[in-house]
Formats: structure tokens, sequence, C-alpha cells
């Protein structure tokens, strides 16, 4: 089985090498270029191709890919947004995702920068690295016997309410399907009184057209005053622009975000050297108490060895023919 990895980076070739050696019948090909329709032309005479969230998996893309043989389309995330399953379906294509490489890894990454936000520590940092060890700027709030709002409690949030568990935090919950396995600690209550009752709110969510911008200013109005808001799931859970207004109308005491609308030009490139006139998310980084990571959520040993794993299990797998549980299409 030959494999075409797009917009592999070092970490990639390093985990998936360790891997591949279980899996003798499977070889990759690694290359730069990110997937998007004129690249997916580059897949001809291969069995399957491997891409990540940043990927344009639309019709065109998938179409092409169709026509250069390839058979079975690989993503080494959990997320699928930027995937056509209709044309995928309809063409007949085998699309499989990894759903739970390390729940841990995205929740303690929202914990952390729900910490940072709160503490200030990013600028604390910066202020001592200039001798400057005033505390001007850095106050923050305990988050013992504070209310953790958790919107989606599958693996990820399930890890996020263990966590806020333990920091002695009351934890509610929104989902559509609740999950039996944590109803001892957590209580599910509406959207609305999860915004209303939070003073930490984080977004464990799919993106859908029902969680499309679920985060707007109609929603950031029922909020508390001096609430933290952290998004590790989907850029689009979170409409930009009325966040830019809910922080204006100083409604946040801190915003954590690992993923934003406009990532997908950014993540994982190095644009230091850009200047980007109509940035939102240059907006979004000249307020004081935003925090923005580079879509990190799961950067860590663990997950990447259980994305290099899975992905190739996917693939044999989808060889055989057999369904396990991380079907798309």
């Amino acid at each position: 089985m030959k494999m075409l990895f797009y917009a592999a980076k070092v970490y990639d070739k390093k985990s998936f090498g360790l891997i591949l050696e279980q899996f003798p019948e499977i070889e990759i090909e690694y290359i730069d270029h990110e997937l998007e329709p004129r690249t997916a032309a580059l897949a001809k005479g291969y069995d399957a191709i491997c891409a990540f969230v940043s990927a344009n998996v639309g019709a065109e893309t998938l179409q092409t890919l169709y026509d250069c043989g390839v058979k079975i389309v690989l993503m080494r995330c959990a997320g699928f947004n930027n995937v056509d399953v209709d044309k995928a379906k309809e063409l007949g294509m085998i699309v499989k995702r990894v759903p739970g490489y390390s729940p841990e890894s995205v929740a303690e990454l929202a914990m952390g920068l729900a910490l940072a936000v709160n503490r200030r520590l990013y600028k604390a940092y910066n202020k001592v690295r200039e001798n400057d060890y005033s505390l001007k700027g850095l106050r923050g709030v305990n988050f013992y016997q504070k209310t953790a709002g958790i919107v989606g409690t599958g693996k990820i949030g399930a890890a996020m309410c263990r966590i806020c568990r333990g920091f002695g935090m009351r934890v509610i919950a929104y989902d559509v399907y609740e999950n039996p396995a944590l109803k001892d600690f957590v209580e599910y209550v509406s959207l609305d009184e999860l915004l209303a009752q939070s003073d930490l709110i984080s977004l464990h969510c799919p993106l859908m057209d029902s969680t499309y911008h679920m985060i707007n200013l109609e929603n950031i109005k029922k909020m508390k005053d001096g609430v933290i808001l952290v998004n590790t799931s989907r850029g689009a859970l979170v409409d930009t622009n009325e966040l830019i207004e809910g922080i204006r109308m100083r409604k946040f005491l801190g915003v954590g975000l690992d993923v934003y609308e406009e990532e997908t030009g950014n993540v994982y490139e190095d644009r230091s050297d850009d200047i980007m006139e109509h940035s939102v998310t240059a907006r979004l980084l000249a307020f004081p108490n935003v925090m923005i990571t580079s879509h990190q959520g799961f950067y860590t040993m663990e997950a990447l060895a259980a994305i290099a794993e899975t992905t190739l299990q996917n693939l044999m797998d989808a060889k055989e023919g057999t369904r396990n549980g991380n079907d798309v299409a």
C-alpha cells in the first residue's frame, strides 16, 4: 500500500517512522505541499493520501484524487469539517480519521490556556525578563470553588471535566448527548444556563451547522462579566469579529485560543516577516487579556504516537474493508 503524506513536518516523519516498522505492508512518501485541488494531482499512483485539519479536502480535491486512482483518504486528526463527506460517499471513497488520539493532551492545553490568561503568565514572564518585578496587570482569580462550563463532553471534554474537578471547581456541561460516565460529578444544563453560570467556559465540540458561531455577541452578552473563554476545538465555533466586540465591552477576564477562524494560512508556518494588514488575528493579539497558540493541542509525544498508529491501522482496515469506528465516509 502506497500512501502520499501531505504537509509533512519533521515531527510527522519521526512519529510515523517509529511506528511504520509495525506495518511492513505500507510505504509512505512525505511531501511538504498542503493538500488542495492543485496538489491533489501529485497523488497519482498512490493508494491513499494522508492529510491534516488544515487541508482542503473539498469536492474538487476529492474528484482529482479519485481520478488519480486514490480510494482512501486518511485524516491524521479528529476534525473532518474540511472534508466534503457527501462528495466522498458519492465517489465511493473511504475516509477515516483519528477521533481519540490523546484527549488529555488537548484538555491539558485548554486548562493551561485558562491558567495563563487568568494569571497573565505570558505578561509576567516578559516583565521579569526585563527586570520589571511589579505586579501591575497580573491579578487573577481563584479557580477553586468557581464554576467551569464545558461545552461538549466527548473524550476531550470529559478529560477537561476531570481536570476542572481536580481544581475544586463545580463542573457543569452542555451536550446534546450526555456522558453517563461523568454524571457523578458533572451537572448537565442548557447552553443558556451554562453561559450564565460559568466563570470558565471551555469549548470541546465539533464544528457543525448547529455549532457554527455558537459563541456570538448574543451569547456573549449572556455570560458573566469577567468570564474566561477557552477554545481548543474548532475556530469557527467562535464568531471572531463578535468576540472582539465582546472583549471591547470588557466582558472577559481572559480569552485563550488554540484555534481561530483565520488560522488556515497560519498553521505551523513562520510568518514573522509578514505584514498582516487585514488580519483579525492581529487585532485579537492587540488585547492584553488574549493569548493565542498555534493549534498545538495535539502536540505531545503520546498524542503523536497515537495519531501515527491509528492512522496506519486505519489504512490497513480500509484495505480490508473493515469499519473500525473511525469512519467518516
